[in-house]
């Protein structure tokens, strides 16, 4: 287990955040490389240090850009994989098998944390020959911080129950890697409700400014930065109670409680 001390988090791109919490370095979806498929890295590339030490990965999805077998490949030695339920076999096939599979409402222990499986509204297909694994997010647990990674997700009605949990943090999703955004997915707009479901004290804006279509930055330059900023603006008015901490890809953020 890793020996941070102040709990914290730092968002390193795309939906991947390292979250440091009691002696454990926790990795969310990690996507670690300078290019996927048609898809760069926008910025300055993530050095080794970003991810070290990590002792247990969450994975949402098997989307290739949230279950990134080369990714997974550069992280020594292998960390606990904990994945949503049917999931696990896919991995094993790659030689991990300390793999947990987790299906919404079930949990795992991972050291003096305890990590349990979210609904989430969005695809759980592998492209192009699958397989399928429905997709969650995460609450984890530490038992003096409570954070949510809600993975890739649309709204959905159980958004409120996460709500009564009193998150210290929520990782919401506000954008993706395109001009365009498919269903499931959350927009600003649509985030900013969610930040009022969940209520969480702070909310880290994720999935936004890290990968684009080689070219297209040059085309749509504020589809890379202004997700972030205008969910900010929009849970001033649904959620105010609320903090946005709008950080950069490759950011740290502090999970001492405000």
């Amino acid at each position: 287990m890793s020996q941070a001390h102040e709990p914290r988090l730092a968002y390193l791109g795309h939906a991947t955040v390292r979250l440091d919490l009691a002696g454990v370095r926790v990795l969310t979806d990690p996507l670690l490389r300078e290019r996927i498929g048609p898809l760069l890295r926008q910025g300055p590339p993530l050095g080794p240090e970003a991810w070290a030490g990590g002792d247990v990965v969450l994975l949402s999805h098997l989307h290739r850009d949230h279950l990134d077998l080369g990714s997974l490949r550069l992280l020594r030695p292998k960390p606990t994989i904990i994945v949503p339920r049917g999931a696990g076999a896919l991995l094993e096939a790659h030689g991990y098998h300390d793999v947990v599979e987790l299906a919404p409402g079930e949990t795992a222990a991972a050291g003096p944390l305890t990590i349990t499986a979210t609904e989430a509204a969005h695809s759980g297909f592998r492209p192009p020959f699958g397989p399928t694994a429905a997709a969650v997010g995460y609450v984890v647990d530490s038992g003096s911080r409570r954070v949510y990674f809600a993975g890739d997700t649309d709204l959905f009605a159980g958004m409120r129950a996460l709500g009564d949990l009193e998150l210290d943090v929520a990782l919401l999703p506000v954008w993706g890697w395109g001009p365009t955004l498919g269903p499931g997915h959350l927009d600003p707009e649509r985030a900013a409700t969610a930040a009022a479901r969940v209520r969480a004290r702070t909310i880290v804006p994720i999935h936004w400014g890290t990968f684009w279509p080689r070219g297209l930055g040059r085309i749509r330059p504020h589809r890379l930065s202004g997700p972030a900023l205008e969910f900010r603006d929009r849970v001033l008015v649904e959620a105010p109670q609320t903090h946005v901490a709008a950080t950069a890809p490759g950011d740290s953020v502090s999970l001492r409680r405000r």
